[in-house]
């Protein structure tokens, strides 16, 4: 690609513009600060999520164990009342009821060892279930947050999608005749320098790399005919100089 009008060169600008706003627009979309939100929260959520299950398995552990203590509880009070029923019968000889008795001493320990257990797993399975739903209240509430932030997400990205809609139309417009080959380098240096492939030459300076210019290089491109295409020394992208229309 030697030359291109004059005119297009110019229009390039245009171009360039479009595709710098629109890759501004697609960077902001793919980071809105309420996605970061999202996620911290989904993260968040999710440790809920864990945390209300395994409470949820103590939970379950721990009604086992109370009924289990509760029938323990039971037998030995069972066992207590019928020994007590045959002592106060005092049919049974004096040696049987002084066996009576001693066992009897000796279920009412055990009845009191029992009860205390019983209390303890008790009190264990009260606080597992209220950490179980303080951790599915948590989790509601996260996800209610969350919700709300997607619909301000779909806002925000809905407003974006208008923008860059526009942007598009804007390039459509701007590219619609461009001398073909100068829009294909174009798009070739642009896709090697960053989403960058045209910039103004600004006195001595190239506006894509912002480097100053070599004096004979500026030289030589101001005495260049208004549609020879140049390229910046220093980034190699095309250089439209604002007046060679």
């Amino acid at each position: 690609m030697a030359t291109a009008p004059a005119a297009d060169q110019q229009r390039l600008l245009t171009v360039q513009d479009a595709d710098t706003r629109a890759h501004q627009a697609q960077h902001r979309r793919a980071t809105l600060p309420v996605i970061a939100r999202i996620e911290e929260l989904q993260s968040r959520a999710l440790d809920f999520d864990d945390e209300r299950i395994a409470r949820g398995t103590e939970v379950t552990d721990l009604k086992r164990e109370v009924a289990k203590a509760e029938d323990d509880v039971e037998a030995v009070r069972a066992r207590a009342k019928r020994d007590q029923e045959r002592l106060d019968s005092g049919q049974s000889s004096a040696k049987d009821l002084q066996a009576l008795q001693s066992e009897l001493e000796v279920l009412v320990k055990r009845q009191a060892d029992l009860e205390d257990v019983e209390l303890e797993v008790m009190e264990r399975l009260d606080q597992a279930e209220k950490a179980q739903a303080s951790a599915a209240a948590q989790h509601q509430a996260i996800t209610e947050q969350i919700a709300q932030l997607q619909g301000e997400r779909a806002a925000a990205e809905a407003e974006i999608d208008a923008e860059l809609a526009t942007i598009a139309s804007e390039r459509a417009a701007a590219v619609d005749g461009l001398d073909a080959d100068l829009l294909a380098l174009y798009e070739k240096i642009r896709a090697q320098h960053g989403g960058v492939g045209a910039a103004a030459l600004t006195g001595t300076t190239c506006e894509g790399c912002h480097m100053p210019l070599n004096p004979v290089d500026v030289a030589r491109f101001t005495a260049a005919p208004p549609d020879q295409v140049v390229r910046c020394e220093e980034c190699g992208r095309i250089l439209v100089r604002k007046g060679a229309a």
